[in-house]
């Protein structure tokens, strides 16, 4: 009998209620859902490939590049992992060679630098953009690796395994980074309200999913504590609703987390070059003859990768509060706490939202909707 199962056994034969305690919602602190009190509306493309990312070797003239791009919604999820499985590729090609050159400083070119660093090399980035401006500081923040991470239909054989093992390795990196200062890293409670019930939300998101997105989170179940979606009884709601469950996940505050990759790089040793690439032959101009290229949606363009399908994700952001630093999906509204400001993102179309659509122009009034569509929630179900 584990732990959890054996406190509960004993409570009940204590008389205390049914409810196991770690099932509990005593009180969840509602948000301040005003409209008007957005401080910003972001955009971030998700670069998306229906085989999964592309991690292969390419020969540029006498340059040997490494691509490490297209991870659709799981950039910041996999970042650890991808970096690890395209370095073992880079280190058996190295000769000994230690100085390398990493394309794009975003979730995908820190962690790939940082592993560089640990393993021995000595990488350089070289960028047009740099945090706060890159398109991984516009994302919502949680350890979701396998969101629009490949098609099931277009995914080989062997991706599963080479996903699992990417989000294992990366899920352990993340928890040398639990506790620090600034908290760029921290595990909270998710919940899910809904009036429907469980089986018609299942089938709603079958008849949403209309590209057939993979999904291997029954692969890593063993990763979180406890029972990961438990469904809560009609005492224990916090909200009229017909249906609430709770379960728990990892939330990753970008604005302290970026920041401390970014000096953790450069306490290495490591340099950040400003630069521009518009074409394969500009990135063959850097002297390092190893390269990992790790440009995200941009790879589209400078590498004219027409698999890359851009995938829009508009963010409503409302001012941080005390208490709130938990997740909350409604039908088609999902609301993310974190340190850094609590982000509220519409996804009426669910999983296939922002399909194809690579416009980066901010929706003030979708934004505006959705903050409006979390404050009627808190009007109708209230207890």
């Amino acid at each position: 009998m584990n732990r959890l199962a054996f406190l509960h056994t004993t409570i009940g034969a204590l008389g205390a209620p049914a409810v196991p305690f770690y099932d509990r919602v005593d009180r969840i602190v509602p948000i301040r859902a005003d409209p008007d009190g957005l401080i910003r509306v972001t955009v971030c493309t998700r670069p998306f490939r229906a085989a999964g990312p592309r991690l292969d070797i390419e020969q540029l003239g006498a340059k040997t590049v490494f691509h490490n791009y297209g991870h659709g919604g799981s950039g910041w999820s996999l970042s650890w992992g991808s970096a690890t499985v395209v370095l073992e590729k880079l280190l058996a090609r190295s000769q000994g060679e230690r100085d390398i050159a990493i394309i794009g400083c975003g979730a995908i070119g820190l962690t790939t630098a940082i592993v560089a660093q640990r393993l021995g090399l000595r990488p350089t980035i070289y960028a047009k953009e740099q945090f706060p401006f890159v398109r991984s500081a516009r994302a919502t923040g949680s350890y979701t690796p396998d969101s629009r991470i490949a098609l099931t239909t277009a995914a080989g054989a062997d991706f599963p395994a080479l996903w699992e093992r990417m989000a294992r390795a990366s899920f352990t990196m993340y928890q040398s980074y639990l506790g620090l200062p600034g908290t760029p890293v921290e595990w909270s409670d998710r919940y899910v309200f809904s009036n429907l019930t469980s089986d018609q939300r299942a089938a709603n998101y079958e008849r949403g999913n209309t590209h057939g997105f993979a999904s291997y989170s029954d692969r890593i179940e063993d990763l979180f504590p406890g029972r990961r979606d438990l469904e809560l009884r009609n005492g224990e709601k916090p909200y009229k609703v017909k249906t609430a469950r709770r379960g728990v996940g990892m939330t990753f505050n970008i604005a302290d987390y970026s920041r401390q990759l970014v000096e953790e790089f450069k306490i290495g040793g490591g340099t950040i070059e400003p630069r521009e690439f518009s074409t394969p032959s500009d990135v063959a101009t850097v002297p390092q003859r190893l390269i990992v290229n790790c440009t995200g949606y941009g790879a589209r363009k400078l590498w004219s990768d027409e698999s890359l399908v851009p995938v829009r994700g508009q963010i409503g952001w409302l001012p941080p509060q005390e208490g709130v630093n938990y997740g909350m999906a409604l039908d088609n509204l999902v609301i993310t706490g974190r340190r850094d400001g609590i982000a509220v993102q519409p996804t009426p179309q669910g999983d296939d939202t922002g399909w194809n659509d690579d416009s980066e122009v901010p929706d003030n009034e979708a934004a505006k909707a959705g903050v409006m569509q979390l404050a009627r929630f808190y009007e109708t179900t209230a207890t």
